[in-house]
């Protein structure tokens, strides 16, 4: 039972008591068959990763131990995930690796090409479980959708952000990358229907912007997403 991994309401300290809500109350006892005793590896995002023995096997209110630290918590690198919201689970499988793959924060984004909508509480817990199925201990925050424009009037000047161009002027994302520094950073990622003239013109204008090319070929959104923080890892994030 020692793989299970569990995200509870911190902080986490030896011998605290942990209650548990009736899904994951539910999950452990009705699902997993975990008994009195047993061990489960537990995280809060903030703490580290902590073992706990289960000392009320409910399905309803179950109770968890808090006994030692079994991991550091992580910090990934200051870098945001930034996408335009596409078909429900491709949308999912976008929060999804973007926990795995280790972004700080994930924003949605409203282009003048977006489509679809999306329930940030639903995604905020489906980040939390692809945490708990990765090892990650940290979870990134799920903001609401603000439009592009918005969030671009009022853009950090210290921050960077990593430009997924389709015009075709824009470096590969490699060769883009070279000589830039680490620190603060964005992936954008569009729509479906791509970017509107005045969108990239306004983002190609900022001095804040790098723009790449993610190669010949035209990649779904969430395939980008992978394609993106993979590049960026590799060259400036925790994978060097």
């Amino acid at each position: 039972m020692s793989e299970i991994r569990l995200h509870v309401a911190g902080p986490l300290t030896a011998e605290k008591v942990l209650p548990l809500n009736g899904a994951q109350s539910l999950y452990l006892f009705g699902v997993m068959r975990c008994k009195l005793r047993d061990s489960v590896r537990v995280f809060d995002g903030h703490s580290g990763e902590w073992q706990a023995e289960v000392v009320k096997a409910n399905k309803r209110n179950g109770l968890l131990l808090c006994k030692q630290q079994t991991a550091p918590q992580e910090t990934p690198p200051d870098l945001w995930l930034m996408f335009a919201p596409v078909k429900k689970a491709r949308t999912s499988l976008i929060v999804e690796k973007a926990v795995e793959m280790g972004v700080r924060d994930i924003r949605p984004v409203v282009t003048e090409f977006t489509n679809e909508r999306l329930k940030t509480n639903r995604l905020q817990a489906h980040a939390i479980e692809a945490a708990e199925q990765c090892g990650s201990t940290y979870v990134p925050k799920m903001y609401p959708p603000v439009k592009l424009n918005e969030i671009l009037e009022s853009w950090p000047s210290d921050r960077r952000i990593m430009f997924c161009d389709e015009g075709r002027a824009a470096l590969p994302v490699v060769q883009a990358l070279v000589g830039q520094e680490g620190g603060k950073w964005a992936i954008l990622i569009g729509p479906e229907g791509g970017f509107s003239q005045a969108e990239a013109e306004a983002l190609r204008a900022m001095k804040q912007v790098v723009s790449v090319m993610l190669g010949p070929r035209i990649l779904r959104a969430d395939t980008a997403v992978v394609a993106a923080i993979g590049a960026w890892q590799m060259a400036l994030g925790d994978w060097r």
